[in-house]
């Protein structure tokens, strides 16, 4: 029973993919379970398909092999972060996806997308493979290692047909999961003191052989203005994936990993239970909030957010509100009196530096000595 569904995960193991992020579908449901079983396996579970590319992308700058199981839509929710971060600075990604809309589909709203899905994908130049029944189920280690190979995504299109159920597994083996909730939060919001680029720059001084992820846009310049190092990897695309990046490298790197994100990018991104859900002891995001789209314009971003309190209610437990140097000085000089994951949320005015500078480095320059240094003992 499930004799393709084994194939593929003794595929996974035999390539060495030792991350793999899923977003459940119905017609994959005992491969998910098997991929969730695998001790030799790092399970991701997302809750958005494109956080599993910025997840993907981290495993893979710091030296680890990961690879995605999603349904098919979840690709259109994915197209602008694997153009402009796994393709744009040449990483491999493998992708599995279950090919909805196409084979006996029941979903009406499957089948618009599943029909023009191949040539969606062949218009962006995205690699990938039909798997149209069990036969060709060994097509999916080709993928794996033609991604790997060439450094850029390769997306396995999976037809229903190939798993021999049409109906949808009934097996239920997982627990019902106990929760316990426990909030305790106290805040009384003050006017900020700081510029963007001021906690940046005070930031920087504390620094050692962390990797920084920096966000997109002005953030990521004003930071390398701060202080450009061989660990810094500058976002050049795909909002929101700041911190699904820190989460994957932190996920395989050993040393500390700090991310400068942005309450714009937060908010879009919803990576935050998955951080908590994880629980790397290495990984700090520093959220710069000034309240605006920084480097759109200063269009206000949602008000009535309190960044600190999403993160506890994501179930952060060590996150802390910052409103002046004093007090960011320190949250830093106190950074590792705990485990991580640490949230810091950082109030800090609306405005840009004027001046700053574009990031002198191409896309590849900046993944390459990345993946240098970071590949060093911290």
């Amino acid at each position: 029973m499930y004799e393709p569904e084994r194939e593929v995960i003794e595929i996974l193991k035999k390539n060495k993919i030792e991350v793999i992020s899923t977003l459940p579908c119905e017609k994959i449901s005992a491969l998910l379970r098997l991929v969730a079983r695998e001790e030799a396996f790092c399970h991701v579970g997302l809750n958005r398909e494109e956080n599993g590319v910025g997840i993907s992308a981290g495993v893979y700058l710091a030296g680890g092999r990961p690879a995605m199981i999603i349904q098919s839509t979840g690709l259109g929710n994915s197209l602008n972060a694997l153009i402009s971060l796994t393709v744009t600075y040449r990483l491999p990604l493998p992708i599995i996806a279950s090919w909805r809309g196409v084979y006996k589909e029941q979903i009406e709203a499957q089948i618009p997308f599943g029909k023009a899905l191949p040539n969606v994908l062949a218009a962006l130049d995205l690699k990938y493979t039909l798997i149209e029944d069990s036969s060709q189920i060994g097509s999916v280690e080709e993928a794996i290692q033609d991604a790997f190979a060439h450094e850029r995504p390769h997306i396995a299109l999976i037809s229903p047909k190939t798993w021999g159920n049409d109906e949808v597994i009934k097996e239920n083996t997982v627990p019902h999961q106990k929760r316990a909730f426990k909030l305790e939060y106290e805040g009384e919001p003050q006017e900020p003191e700081m510029r963007r680029y001021d906690a940046i720059r005070i930031i920087t001084e504390y620094l050692s052989d962390e990797a920084v992820i920096a966000n997109i846009g002005i953030p990521g310049k004003e930071f390398y203005a701060a202080k450009d190092r061989d660990l810094n990897f500058y976002m050049l695309g795909s909002l929101g994936q700041a911190s699904s990046i820190g989460l994957g490298v932190s996920l395989k790197a050993k040393r500390e990993t700090v991310v400068l994100d942005g309450d714009g990018s937060l908010l879009m991104s919803n990576i935050l239970p998955v951080v908590a859900d994880k629980k790397p002891e290495n990984l700090s995001i520093v959220c710069l909030d000034n309240g605006t789209w920084g480097s759109t314009g200063d269009q206000p971003t949602p008000s009535t957010v309190d960044m600190e309190l999403m993160a506890v209610s994501a179930g952060i437990e060590n996150a802390r509100k910052v409103h002046t140097e004093e007090e960011l000085r320190s949250a830093l000089e106190r950074l590792y009196e705990e485990k991580g994951p640490r949230f810091f949320h950082v109030m800090v005015k609306p405005g840009n530096i004027p001046t700053v500078e574009d990031i002198k480095l191409r896309a590849e320059q900046i993944k390459e000595r990345f993946m240098k240094a970071c590949s060093k003992k911290s």
